[in-house]
C-alpha cells in the first residue's frame, strides 16, 4: 500500500493562501484558458516541450507548457476550421460550441505565439511547413501584440485551423487562495512534420525538451520547479509507450470536469498539495 505523499507547494503560493484565508475575501473568478502539451518522437520514446516562466509572471520560476487566456479574438466566428466541429468540441469540453470553439483558438493562438509551432493548414488534411522565417516572425509577434487577431492572421496566409491536431487532455482550476485564477483546459498535440519550436516568448526565459518521465524524475530531485498540472500531466503522458498511446488516451480522457489541488500546512515544515 502506498501513502499519497502530494506535491511539493513553493513558499510564495503557501503565502498567498494564508493571506486569503484571514482576510475572508472573496476569491477571484478563474479567467478561462488553454495550454498546449507539445509531443516530438526521439531517439528513445518521445519528448515533451516545456518553458520556464518568467519572474515577473503569473507563477514565475515554474516550468509549464504553452499556453494562455482566451481572448476576445478568439471568440470570433470567421476562422476557417478543420477537425472536429465546435459543438463536437463542446460536448468534450462540457461548453457552449461558442466557448469550445475559443478555448481552441486559443490554444493554437498560445502555442505559435510562445512556441512557433502553427497547427494549421492550406486545408484540413496538410499543415504548413517552416514557418520561422521573417515574414513568419512578423505575423507571430503581430499576434503577440494584439496588432492582428489568430483568425485574421490564418486568413491572410489562406490557412485552415487543424482543430484535430488538439487531443483534449484535462481541465484544472486555480485554488481559491490565489490572487490569479485560470481555468485552464489542457491539450496535447504532436509537434507537425517540418516544424521546430522557438525560444521566441516574453513569457519564458528557458524552454527545453525532455522525455516526460525524465522531467518528473528532475521534479522529484528539485531541479525543475513545476506545479501539480504540469507534473501530473508528465506523469500521465510518461505512462503512455510511445506516442501512439498518447492518442489512445486522449481519446478515452474526461476533459471537462475540473481538477483543483488542495494545500495542506498540517505539517508546517512541508506544505504539499493533494489530489483529493
Amino acid at each position: 500500500m502506498t501513502t499519497d505523499r502530494g506535491y511539493p507547494a513553493p513558499p510564495a503560493l503557501v503565502e498567498h493562501a494564508r493571506r486569503f484565508w484571514t482576510s475572508g475575501d472573496q476569491p477571484p473568478v478563474p479567467r478561462v484558458a488553454a495550454t498546449v502539451l507539445l509531443l516530438r518522437p526521439a531517439r528513445e520514446g518521445y519528448e515533451a516541450y516545456l518553458i520556464r516562466r518568467v519572474a515577473a509572471m503569473a507563477f514565475g520560476g515554474m516550468y509549464a507548457f504553452p499556453g494562455g487566456g482566451v481572448d476576445p479574438s478568439d471568440s470570433t466566428t470567421g476562422v476557417d476550421w478543420a477537425g472536429p466541429t465546435p459543438a463536437s468540441w463542446g460536448e468534450t469540453l462540457a461548453l457552449a460550441p461558442a466557448a469550445a470553439q475559443a478555448v481552441v483558438c486559443a490554444a493554437a493562438r498560445e502555442v505559435f505565439e510562445e512556441a512557433g509551432v502553427l497547427l494549421a493548414g492550406p486545408d484540413g488534411s496538410r499543415v504548413v511547413g517552416d514557418v520561422s522565417d521573417d515574414s513568419w516572425e512578423r505575423a507571430r509577434v503581430d499576434l503577440e501584440q494584439r496588432r492582428t487577431g489568430f483568425a485574421e492572421l490564418l486568413a491572410r496566409r489562406g490557412l485552415t485551423l487543424r482543430s484535430d491536431l488538439l487531443l483534449p487532455w484535462s481541465r484544472w482550476v486555480t485554488p481559491e487562495f490565489e490572487p490569479r485564477r485560470f481555468d485552464t483546459y489542457f491539450f496535447v498535440a504532436l509537434l507537425p512534420e517540418g516544424q521546430r519550436t522557438r525560444d521566441v516568448s516574453g513569457e519564458a526565459d528557458h524552454t527545453l525538451w525532455i522525455r516526460p518521465a525524465d522531467a518528473c524524475a528532475r521534479a522529484g530531485a528539485g531541479e525543475l520547479s513545476m506545479l501539480p498540472p504540469t507534473l501530473v500531466t508528465l506523469g500521465e503522458v510518461a505512462a503512455c509507450p510511445d506516442l501512439d498511446a498518447v492518442a489512445r488516451a486522449a481519446s478515452a480522457r474526461d476533459a471537462a470536469t475540473p481538477i483543483t489541488p488542495r494545500l495542506d500546512l498540517s505539517d508546517p515544515d512541508d506544505p504539499r498539495f493533494h489530489l483529493t
